[in-house]
């Protein structure tokens, strides 16, 4: 594996798709002075990594980058990756201009890495049809990237195609979580072997699942503390994921300063994990399947298209967390339908879907939205 395009880096990357914001449910008002503080102790512990995309942030993220990132750092001192997404591009020529506008908003100067975004059966017909490939290799030759690589969304069939058919890429983003590992959807696991299998560097995201492996049922934190009092239960799941072969990089998608310090406490000086832990992560994958749950990561790629205006990810993280309070729905009145109650006066109802399936369509988790969607009108709907 050619490990020498991350130059020794920690391997905690800094997510900077859920940043912290000024007002409530708007992903796009950012809280800059914040984020300042979170770049500032970031690099200070000597982590560099930070990972952004066109779309993150209600289309702020990149933005962002150079009032609390570029503009306050030497280039020297941090690796900056962002990506280019079919969705945005209508035309070949509109590779260029996008590219040229990522550079100006994020002040970069150049990119460490550049990812081809969200590769999947659909997309990659797209990033075919306009040349992206070509196109990236020729930044790269210009010096204005210094490592391309892909984002992957899909089956560990297409992977090994993509990857057989382009040698050029130097490094894979996959998701991988102890909860996915084996989800048939998503096949964590049989993408995770078919990098082994190019002896590829790969970058994790979504090791804590939008924050599912962190709000857990009590009895996986119970075990997680009588193992370890002073671990948080999201280090268990970052961990699983930096532990593997081959992985160079795990991103989270830090929100606060406590999760910020948490993350780089245990990162600074990684160990992975033991037999016993690998054991113990096991029966918490088995209590986890145990529960009846949508496995939805909040990346929100449902939402921009949706013709009635759902929410879907809110409704859905409204559900799961409805579920765990009142498992047998008797209840009657929970703090979840106050929410829910709240947010169908500015969006839509999930009742009001009109089950156009492009929800499904986009989704990296191959979730069916849709039936979802009619689960949380059952429960969320009075």
């Amino acid at each position: 594996m050619n490990n020498d395009i991350f130059n020794g880096a920690k391997k905690l990357g800094f997510g900077l798709m859920r940043l912290p914001t000024n007002t409530p449910d708007n992903a796009a008002d950012i809280d800059i002075e914040q984020v300042k503080k979170m770049t500032d102790r970031f690099i200070e512990q000597g982590f560099t990594y930070f990972d952004t995309a066109l779309m993150y942030c209600g289309m702020e993220s990149e933005r962002a980058v150079k009032k609390f990132l570029t503009s306050r750092h030497p280039r020297d001192s941090f690796t900056l990756a962002t990506k280019l997404h079919y969705g945005f591009i209508k035309q070949q020529e509109d590779c260029e201009r996008i590219f040229n506008e990522q550079l100006e908003r994020t002040g970069a100067q150049y990119f460490d890495y550049y990812l081809v975004h969200d590769i999947n059966i659909q997309s990659i017909n797209a990033y075919n049809k306009f040349k992206v490939f070509d196109f990236v290799q020729q930044k790269k030759a210009q010096g204005l990237i210094r490592h391309v690589g892909f984002s992957f969304h899909d089956g560990p069939e297409l992977l090994d195609k993509v990857l057989k058919e382009h040698p050029e890429m130097e490094f894979v983003q996959i998701q991988l979580n102890y909860f996915d590992y084996d989800n048939p959807g998503v096949r964590s696991r049989e993408c995770y072997e078919v990098c082994l299998k190019y002896d590829i560097p790969i970058i994790i995201m979504e090791p804590v699942k939008g924050g599912t492996l962190v709000n857990m049922d009590s009895r996986i934190e119970d075990m997680y503390k009588a193992y370890n009092p002073n671990a948080s239960v999201a280090s268990w799941a970052v961990r699983f994921a930096a532990s593997h072969k081959n992985v160079a990089m795990v991103l989270s998608g830090m929100s606060n300063m406590q999760q910020l310090e948490d993350n780089t406490s245990y990162m600074k000086d990684f160990v992975p994990l033991n037999d016993e832990e690998y054991d113990i992560i096991k029966k918490a994958v088995r209590i986890l399947n145990g529960t009846k749950a949508i496995p939805c990561t909040g990346c929100s790629y449902c939402t921009e298209g949706c013709p009635v205006h759902i929410p879907i990810p809110k409704y859905f993280a409204l559900y799961n967390a409805d579920l765990k309070q009142d498992p047998e729905g008797k209840a009657g009145w929970t703090a979840q339908l106050e929410y829910y109650e709240n947010l169908t006066k500015s969006f839509g109802k999930a009742s009001e879907c009109v089950k156009c399936g492009q929800c499904e369509e986009i989704c990296p988790q191959h979730l069916k939205v849709t039936e979802f969607l009619e689960d949380v009108v059952a429960r969320l709907e009075h």
